[in-house]
């Protein structure tokens, strides 16, 4: 059953209004994070570390940037997916102080697991009307391009 959104004075309650509907929506009803989290058996730090890592190899640094999270943190997650035979770690070709880590073959099935998980959408995604869905892809369509991934 749908409801028509209630009339915001200003368009910043219509936004706010917006963004926490978006939020409730990915975040809270329709979490796809423990899925995830179950079925790799790590948790969703070390998941979302293995992901930007198949995107390509990164240096512990710049992991550390992508996830924002500090150096020893992302020392300590990595150490765990080298552990578990998902990455690898070598040495910087243009810096012999710096590390590179690269995942594994293993790694990069794990992470193809993890995307299959989180891309499926929701079933009231799914549900849309065809009219709705296509606003709404030219909606996040826009929105992402601006703003970037």
């Amino acid at each position: 059953m749908r409801t028509e959104p209630t009339v915001a004075t200003s368009p910043e309650e219509t936004a706010g209004r917006v963004w926490r509907g978006l939020r409730a929506l990915v975040l809270e009803r329709h979490e796809r994070r423990k899925e995830v989290c179950d079925a790799l058996g790590m948790s969703f730090i070390r998941v979302k570390a293995l992901r930007r890592l198949a995107a390509g190899p990164r240096t512990m640094r710049d992991l550390a940037a992508d996830l924002i999270i500090d150096a020893p943190y992302t020392t300590v997650v990595v150490d765990d997916l080298e552990r578990r035979g998902l990455v690898a770690r070598e040495v910087h070709p243009a810096d012999r102080r710096s590390k590179i880590v690269k995942v594994t073959p293993e790694g990069e099935r794990a992470a193809r697991r993890a995307d299959e998980i989180l891309s499926v959408p929701p079933p009231v995604i799914l549900a849309l009307p065809a009219g709705d869905l296509a606003a709404l892809d030219r909606i996040v369509t826009g929105l992402l391009g601006t703003e970037g991934p």
